[in-house]
């Protein structure tokens, strides 16, 4: 099941890196300047995107070991919670710190589906993207750990 497991979340993390690459110059170039409106929808756009592929991962996750995607109206915030506590099945995936930021990009992923484009705010949006990057590499590490420890169990 961990092979099977692994590969999958390796390709959510392709996607993962591939967004990020893809989007490098306009990530860097807005560390030092206020994105153009046509920037902050890409960029609002990328946001939607990082937290669908960190997303996708979990569910894997949640299908492959759990059995089941929680449902209902509030089964995105149910995914991402329970990702942080252990089950009879696994081990926590998520630290509370790594979750309690991914909850920002989950609101954010929540506002985007709701908003217009004139109502995305640089100021609101600038960590979230600035630290998109730090944030996967955090991800990764957190998931491989998990990985490890069920391969191993």
């Amino acid at each position: 099941m961990s092979d099977k497991l692994r590969k999958q979340v390796d390709v959510e993390r392709q996607q993962l890196n591939r967004l990020i690459d893809e989007h490098r110059t306009l990530l860097e170039s807005c560390a030092s300047r206020q994105p153009n409106p046509i920037e902050l929808s890409a960029l609002a756009t990328f946001l939607h995107s990082f937290y669908s592929g960190i997303e996708n991962s979990l569910k894997r996750i949640a299908i492959e070991i759990d059995g089941r995607v929680p449902s209902g109206d509030a089964w995105h915030r149910q995914l991402l919670t329970s990702m942080t506590s252990g089950t009879n099945l696994r081990p926590p995936v998520l630290s509370n710190s790594l979750y309690k930021t991914l909850s920002e990009y989950l609101a954010f992923r929540h506002f985007f589906r709701q908003a217009y484009s004139f109502h995305f705010d640089w100021y609101k949006m600038s960590d979230l993207v600035l630290n998109a990057e730090r944030i996967m590499r955090l991800f990764e590490s957190e998931v491989d750990r998990f990985l490890d420890s069920i391969s191993q169990g």
